[in-house]
């Protein structure tokens, strides 16, 4: 009885320890962040700083700290999770990236950048891939099969799109945005899916069958991921038209449209699709629909809440990546080498830039050809900066690197330690050289960017609540329901079609949205007026004398 009870004993005393460990934990973690909002504040306008890097920056601080304190034996608090990251920490960000976009921007340059995120992934994939397997064999580290090194291509070609989004104003430069962002999305997506089926694959066994089977999987995980994403936002669109639950309580329709988007996000991850491409275009679809059927302040609070709790979890990982930087563990398997290290993160980055001019520049001059208006095509300037901007690596990078060289958060293997080391090295570069250096790039190519784009941009977006969004097509929209369609001419032949294909696409989309999808789902215009609805003070507005 003693030996049992005293084992109980030792079990509880451990399972306090570990809470009391966990708890001090996030109790440093919430302080963290309520500095690296403080100290963002402080720096806002700053042209230099912005707040990933300051994140980045306090993370490191605080790992050299922790390090010291522990005299050398450890450097961080939490071990890095990539179930973490993907199931809670990157559906926020992507969601609310979809749901704010500016969205004529974006399917105006679709084609672009579904060009630049999915057959752009794949040719830097492949150069990375290709150089790591050439260079690799001259260094003295482990030896590395065809699907590692694969995999090292596709942990490389995943692109930062949460720093992206901090680094370029979506106001300021609308067309630069949609590009860059909108690769960045499909391109984590690509990357992710990319990863997933080199793991899946015999990679002993290659011919053209099995080729054409890769294809074919990635296509149907692309098509099925959008579609799913499409669907749950209609669904929760025309729930909330037509049991309006804001008539008793908007907190139901707040929780019903966060729980929404967070279910496609799960359900995409539950039929192995792509979790990233769903919630992204559930965004747009609840943007277009959804947010025009609850009260105006149901619209204020999940305006901000998406960005809150998008805010909060881009935080969290430039925190948590500055702060695990400086395991102890990791580095101390490359200690006696630090030459082999840094050549290892020299090399990763040199192929990332390749990699990267790749596809750029000749998928931009690609894109040039099919566009005959001036102002459409993407000129150098434009190109170096896309080129640029996409050279940062981050949070996504790190946890695919997680969870092909390391077991629940630890290496084992000198090899495998190089290569988190390496992907830690080439994050904190990249994000702190290029995010650093982005604004006064684009400052320096594009001075007077802001002033002649800026009318281009649609203020269409849940960030207006004057005016609501739609679809992106700002005024132009209220126009057309008042009966005009002068603003996009209709073909009168088929060359008409060809010179004009996107303008035309969206003439026929509009036509078809407002006859049968916005009657059906709701939207700007079709919101039907019920006691505390949101056009009720609208129309409380204008009865007025």
């Amino acid at each position: 009885m003693d030996s049992i009870f005293n084992s109980l004993t030792t079990k509880m005393l451990s399972v306090s320890t570990s809470d009391h460990a966990s708890v001090v934990s996030l109790n440093l973690f919430v302080a963290l962040l309520c500095a690296c909002i403080v100290i963002g504040h402080l720096l806002e306008e700053n042209r230099w700083i912005n707040e990933s890097i300051t994140a980045l920056l306090i993370g490191l601080a605080t790992g050299v700290v922790i390090l010291l304190i522990s005299r050398g034996k450890n450097s961080h608090l939490l071990v890095f999770s990539e179930d973490l990251f993907f199931i809670y920490l990157l559906p926020p960000i992507i969601f609310n990236a979809g749901f704010q976009v500016k969205k004529k921007q974006f399917f105006r340059n679709f084609v672009t950048i579904m060009a630049f995120g999915a057959i752009g992934t794949i040719i830097s994939c492949t150069v990375i891939s290709l150089g790591a397997m050439q260079f690799f064999k001259k260094l003295d580290i482990a030896t590395f099969d065809l699907g590692d090194i694969l995999a090292i291509g596709a942990i490389f070609a995943a692109t930062d799109s949460v720093c992206t989004l901090q680094v370029l104003n979506q106001d300021e430069t609308p067309l630069l945005y949609s590009l860059v962002f909108g690769e960045g999305v499909v391109n984590d997506a690509t990357s992710v899916v990319l990863f997933n089926a080199i793991q899946s694959f015999d990679l002993t066994h290659l011919n053209h069958e099995a080729a054409f089977h890769f294809l074919g999987n990635f296509l149907y995980l692309f098509l099925l991921s959008t579609v799913l994403g499409v669907a749950t936002g209609l669904i929760s669109a025309y729930v909330i038209k037509k049991l309006y639950f804001g008539r008793h309580s908007t907190d139901r329709e707040v929780a019903l449209m966060m729980l929404m988007a967070y279910l496609s996000y799960m359900l995409a991850e539950l039929f192995a699709l792509s979790g990233i491409l769903t919630v992204f275009f559930c965004g747009i679809v609840m943007s277009h629909y959804t947010w025009h059927n609850v009260t105006e302040s149901s619209r204020v609070t999940t305006k901000h809440t998406f960005a809150t709790l998008s805010f909060l979890a881009e935080t969290f990982i430039f925190l948590y990546v500055g702060m695990d930087a400086l395991d102890i563990e990791k580095w101390r398997f490359v200690s006696d080498s630090p030459g082999t290290s840094v050549a290892v993160s020299s090399i990763l980055m040199g192929l990332v830039m390749l990699g990267r001019a790749a596809f750029v520049f000749p998928l931009s001059f690609i894109s040039n050809l099919s566009k005959k208006n001036q102002s459409e095509k993407i000129d150098i300037k434009q190109q170096v900066v896309i080129w640029w901007a996409g050279l940062m690596r981050g949070a996504v990078s790190m946890a695919l690197a997680y969870n092909k060289f390391t077991r629940s958060g630890h290496t084992e293997l000198r090899g495998n330690a190089i290569m988190i080391t390496s992907t830690i090295t080439v994050c904190l570069f990249s994000t702190m050289v290029f995010g650093i250096l982005t604004k006064p790039l684009i400052r320096h190519l594009m001075p007077h960017q802001s002033t002649t784009t800026s009318m281009l941009s649609d203020d269409n977006t849940p960030k207006s609540l004057h005016m609501p969004l739609l679809d992106g097509e700002q005024q132009d929209s209220f126009v057309e329901f008042s009966g005009s369609h002068h603003d996009v001419p209709r073909p009168d032949s088929l060359r008409g079609f060809l010179m004009r294909p996107a303008r035309t696409v969206h003439h026929y989309w509009r036509q078809f949205d407002d006859a049968f999808m916005r009657p059906v789902f709701g939207g700007r215009g079709f919101v039907p007026f019920v006691p505390g609805s949101p056009i009720e003070r609208s129309t409380h507005d204008l009865s007025k004398p």
